[in-house]
Parts: C-alpha cells; structure tokens; sequence
C-alpha cells in the first residue's frame, strides 16, 4: 500500500519550509504514525551523514529526527553543493555523481535523475503510511519549470495534497500568494489545498480580512498561520538563516565574568554553518559569523570551519589579509578548525587530481599536517574519545566525542604530531599543537555534544583567565523540546483535522512528548 502525502511549498526559499515539514513530521509521529520526510532535490551545503555512511541534506536529517526514525538517502536523493563558479557538485543517493553547470543540469541532466527521484520516493511511500514533501524555492518559478522535479511534478507523482506557504515577516506575503497561485496551470492550482501564513508576529485579528479577502481570490482555505518563534534551535536550511552581526564591535568589557568572544570565519563557501548552533545558545558565548578583521583580531577564539572549496577559500583568506589576522592571533591565542578549516591550518594541501583546484597549495602552517584531495568522499557517523589530557593549556577530563565526517581530503600528520581524537576502530583523527592551543578535526557535529562542548568552554574560558561558566546548555535536551514546541505550534494554529481527513485519518490532539 503506498503511503498518503501532504507537500509543503512556498512563495520563496526560506520561508520557513523545512521547519513546517519538521514539525507535520514530529505532528504524525506524536499520533502514532509511521511517517518520512522527502525532498527529491535539495540545494544546499548543509549537509549530514546517514547511519550507513551516505550524504544528504542537513534540513532532512532534522525532519527524520522529528519522525523518530533514522535518516537515510532515500529521503534526499539528490543534493546540490554549489560550487561559487556557476558550478556545483551533484551528490546523488548520498556520493558524489558530477560537477555540472547550472545551464547543463537543467536542460539535460535533469531528466537522467527523475528515475532515481521516483524510485527512492516509492521505497520511501511502501515503507510508511505518510510522506510529508518539501518543495524547493517556488513552484512558480516559470524559467526552470520544464525540467521541474522537486514541486508540482513531484507533487503529481506522489499525489500530495499541497499547501502553499508564505512568509509574512518578508513582507508582501498576499501579494507573493496571489502571484505564485497565478503563475500555475489550472491543474497545478488545483491540486493546492490551502494556503499557510509563517512567522507572524502581533494581532492576527487585524491579518484576519487580508485571510478573507485571500481566500475569495485563491477560492482556497486559509489552513492556518504560524506565529514566529524565538530561540528555536533547529537548523535553517541554508545560509540566509546565519545571523550576520559580524561588523558589530564586541562592548569593551575586561572584567573576568564577560561572554566569551568565538568568531567562525564566514568563509565564501561555508559549510555546515550548523556546527556552531550548540555554542552559539551558551549563556557565556558571544559568537559571530564574521570578516571583519576587527572582530577577528579580539576574538578570544578564532574558528576556521568546513568550506566547500577549501583552497579558494584558503586563497580568500590570503587576498583579503585574513590569513595574517589569523596567524598572528595564533601566537598568543586559540585557534580550531573543522574539516576545510583544520586542513587550511596544515603546511600543505595537494590537489593531483584537480578535485578543487590543481597542483600543491602551502596551507596556514600552524598544525604539522598535509592534505591530499581524493576524488572520493569520506561521509560517515563517528564516535571516539580525545588523544590529550590538556586542551588550551588547562586540564581536562577524559572526553568521548561523536558527530559525522564528510570530506575529500586525506590528512596525515608529520613524525611525532598528536592526533586530536582516536575514533571507534582506532582511526586517528586531525592534529592538536603540542601547547594544546590550536587543534583540528574533521569531525562536524563535535558542539553538539554536551560533555566536549562544556570541556571546550571551560578550558577557553581559563585560558583567557574569565570565570567557569555559570550556566550550561542542555544542547540535546533543548533540541528535542524546540522540536515539540514547534510541533504544538502548528498544531495549535493549523486546521489539523482538516489536515488529517485529507488523507482518512482520524485526529484527536496528542500530547506532545
């Protein structure tokens, strides 16, 4: 029996989409039943690693996560890491497929993936009783609509009752309704059900006759309208999510209680900006995403993270002088480094194959490694423990870490140069100074995990002679009660019963979890 689907598309990216697919996930698995998620194409370079070692989008992991079951490939086929030179690497059931341009893919490969799109959507619709579709950007989007495979011509495939989102917080949300719902063929129109309202701040009694007068243009229900939500730490779908504050100067506060001043360097092709999330939440953090070197040169910790192409962001680095704020700060600080991040910090980084850019590049020279590219990509769950018993020059306790991999590069250590962790299988992981204040991983996910998040703060935090901190996030146990809070949300604000009868599913309100 295939499963019933509901897909959720918006006037525009990031209009809160992959969220509102979170939380109908979280939703139907609350009332007991099996539920995925599914998005047949996915541009982005937040990415994670599926238990059985496979790439895909990060928003999908979060929305497996929601439905209480394990992330797999299946529930993204298809994810476009773009490149930064009209380029992109096209990741297809979770390895790397090609390099393409944005002209080639649409008008020619497209057509060569919509066999493996409609395959993992029926694995996925055998398996549960409810999908729950994403789309991408608009379904309007009339230039790329030919070759569509991720809105209305999946919507079709899968028979998905459609709701068309937008986000009022962007302004001209009726506006972005009415057009979006114009722009479609008669079919397509047909086939959305209701339109949603996202992230609404104030009295909806004066939103209530822009709804009515809504509702008699689209001759479609108004399903509902979320309220915004503060402080809810769950993963944007891309970058328009980073909160960029990176011009604003720290305050001039010496006294030893201040917040702890982290700068993750924005680097042109930042990935897995979700690193960071589980450290940006601590009560004693002041953490920006920045290039202003002013912010960098007071920074108590300079964080260089993952980056799709990592000498041309290491190029980058050089050309706008930040490499020199950088290796000064070295000095006398603290300095980390995430996959891209810790193998710019390497003497070397050798590219034989032309995987990013060919030939042998000198890295930062602040860690005794070198890197080789590989034109195969290591993508895989680990766990281990730390190699040091001192990190930032103070003491710690013996530590055990997990996250995911995800890299192209080889990195070896120089005779007699610590590795920074041993991972389950005693595979050695990226290289710690012999001070102890500037180490390496690949390892992303490594802040989400409390005990090494906490350790890593209090050893910086004595470093730079500041006070242990007062209060530490539960990181863990705050993800799972955003995913409720946002999941009652909905629930509170959406016609759920009209939701549930679309598909013949009884609904009776279920107590969150």
């Amino acid at each position: 029996m295939s499963a019933k689907s509901i897909m959720i598309l918006g006037t525009s990216s990031h209009v809160g989409k992959s969220l509102l697919v979170t939380a109908l996930c979280r939703i139907f698995h609350q009332h007991g039943i099996s539920v995925a998620p599914f998005k047949s194409q996915n541009m982005s370079l937040n990415s994670a690693a599926t238990p059985d070692g496979l790439e895909i989008g990060r928003a999908q992991a979060l929305q497996a996560e929601a439905a209480g079951i394990p992330a797999r490939v299946e529930m993204n086929p298809i994810l476009i890491k773009p490149t930064g030179d009209m380029s992109s690497q096209v990741v297809v059931r979770g390895k790397i497929w090609g390099r393409v341009t944005a002209r080639d893919y649409h008008q020619r490969r497209v057509e060569e993936l919509m066999p493996i799109v409609r395959e993992s959507w029926e694995t996925l619709a055998r398996e549960h009783e409810v999908i729950i579709l994403e789309g991408a950007g608009s379904p309007a989007e009339i230039n790329l609509k030919q070759h569509d495979i991720v809105n209305m011509r999946m919507a079709e495939m899968a028979d998905a009752h459609c709701i068309l989102v937008g986000d009022i917080d962007r302004g001209g949300v009726f506006a972005s309704l009415l057009g979006t719902v114009e722009l479609l063929d008669a079919e397509e129109r047909a086939r959305i059900q209701a339109f949603a309202i996202n992230k609404f701040r104030g009295d909806i009694a004066l939103l209530q006759p822009g709804i009515e007068m809504m509702e008699q243009r689209l001759n479609k229900p108004c399903i509902g309208v979320v309220p915004h939500l503060p402080n809810l730490l769950l993963e944007e779908e891309d970058s328009l999510g980073l909160d960029r504050t990176d011009r604003i100067p720290w305050p001039q506060d010496s006294t030893p209680d201040r917040l702890l001043r982290i700068a993750v360097v924005a680097l042109p092709t930042f990935s897995n900006f979700t690193d960071f999330d589980a450290l940006a939440t601590e009560p004693s953090v002041s953490l920006r995403f920045t290039q202003t070197p002013d912010v960098l040169r007071t920074a108590d910790i300079i964080i260089l993270p993952g980056s799709k192409q990592t000498v041309d962001d290491l190029q980058w680095l050089r050309e706008t002088n930040l490499a020199d704020i950088i290796t000064t700060h070295a000095q006398t600080s603290l300095i980390t480094g995430i996959c891209g991040g810790m193998q710019m910090l390497g003497e070397t980084i050798a590219d034989p194959e032309g995987i990013e850019r060919q030939g042998t590049h000198p890295g930062l020279s602040l860690l005794p490694i070198q890197t080789t590219m590989q034109p195969t990509k290591l993508t895989r769950l680990t766990t281990g423990t730390l190699t040091t018993e001192t990190l930032f020059n103070q003491p710690i306790p013996h530590t055990t870490i997990e996250g995911y991999e995800i890299h192209v590069g080889e990195t070896t250590r120089f005779a007699n140069a610590q590795p920074f962790a041993t991972f389950t299988g005693l595979n050695e992981d990226g290289c710690i100074s012999p001070n102890t204040r500037i180490f390496g991983t690949y390892l992303h996910g490594l802040f989400d995990d409390d005990a090494f998040r906490h350790t890593f703060l209090r050893a910086a935090r004595a470093f730079h002679h500041l006070t242990e901190p007062t209060t530490l996030t539960p990181w863990k146990q705050r993800r799972e009660e955003s995913l409720n809070r946002l999941a009652a949300a909905v629930e509170d604000s959406w016609d759920m019963p009209t939701i549930f009868g679309w598909l013949n599913l009884p609904y009776k309100r279920a107590a969150s979890e």
